[in-house]
């Protein structure tokens, strides 16, 4: 079978495709032919092996995994021993983050807790958009304190990978919604349900006056001090891990301003592919009330192309890596 891989960190120029063995399933596994794959920004991170420290765990001096690609969809082909939720024949998707990755081949082969059923009434291409970018953007809306019918909903970064599906979710959730990204991004935002839009080349969120009960920070390019101006009393603020200063201010600063207010300050506390989360987006994904937004389709041998579309920031939704 054909896959992409790499023998060290580096550009997309490392990556190649190269005919490799067809992987076999063994107990609790499911080998799926792949229909389609797309693309995170955790696809170039781990591609040029940063954060640095992240290599302690996927190779100091070379990748200990040569493939990439994490989100998946497709048709399972065969069943290892011990596997009861899936039978060849079924079309399922998945995230491969805590399964080996390789998501940008023709064929895949993980434990059968990776998959879940495709959701009726979605391509192929558009079940693959879901499994890490969907799954980030519900967890950051919810938790303890849910959001409820007229809370005022603030995204930032909201026209990438995560934030049309935050919208979106926000959205059925009762919330006004707030939806932060730059110009040619917000047509989009629009069509999809944003209430408002902020153009953050011309105007900057946190010095508009505006408080917000909830802000979703997928970009975090504003310190949490800013963000906490504008985070109303009882506010909650969630940062998808970016940099590593924002990261660092979410994880040290963001605690300590929840213990001296009723504001509640930190990092997405991700849970890869969480079965439940999964099946809730399932059923909103089968009503129409959340729709996958696909940037841009690149085939299998395309994929060093679409992972520097992705490094560059640009992308409206989703990129999709079509078998």
């Amino acid at each position: 079978m054909k896959a992409i891989v790499r023998s060290e960190y580096g550009s997309p120029d490392v990556l190649q495709l190269k005919e490799v063995a067809k992987p076999a399933p063994n107990d609790n596994e499911v080998l799926v032919r792949v229909h389609a794959s797309s693309v995170n920004m955790a696809d170039v991170d781990y591609l040029l092996g940063r954060p640095r420290f992240a290599r302690l765990f996927t190779g100091l001096g070379k990748p200990k995994i040569s493939a990439l690609g994490l989100d998946v969809a497709g048709q399972v082909e065969a069943v290892g021993e011990g596997v009861s939720r899936f039978q060849p024949g079924d079309e399922v998707f998945g995230d491969l983050t805590e399964h080996g990755f390789g998501a940008f081949a023709e064929y895949v082969c993980a434990s059968e807790k990776a998959f879940a059923s495709k959701p009726i009434g979605l391509t192929f291409d558009e079940a693959a958009t879901i499994p890490q970018a969907a799954v980030m953007a519900l967890q950051g809306l919810r938790g303890e304190r849910r959001i409820q019918t007229g809370h005022k909903v603030l995204i930032n970064g909201a026209g990438g990978n995560i934030g049309p599906f935050a919208v979106q979710i926000a959205k059925h959730f009762g919330a006004e919604v707030t939806g932060v990204d730059t110009t040619y991004k917000l047509d989009m935002l629009r069509s999809i349900g944003a209430d408002h839009l902020i153009d953050y080349t011309k105007e900057d969120y946190t010095k508009r006056g505006e408080r917000y009960d909830r802000i979703l920070d997928v970009a975090a390019y504003r310190s949490v001090f800013a963000s906490r101006r504008v985070l109303g009393p009882d506010g909650i603020y969630v940062m998808v891990p970016g940099s590593m200063a924002a990261v660092f201010q979410a994880m040290i600063l963001g605690p300590l301003i929840s213990m001296a207010s009723h504001q509640k300050m930190g990092m997405l506390k991700w849970k890869p592919f969480n079965q439940d989360d999964v099946a809730f987006l399932s059923e909103l994904l089968e009503a129409g009330t959340v729709k996958p937004v696909i940037d841009r389709s690149y085939s299998l041998s395309e994929v060093p192309e679409a992972l520097r579309y992705q490094s560059e920031g640009r992308t409206r939704g989703k990129i999709v890596i079509n078998m």
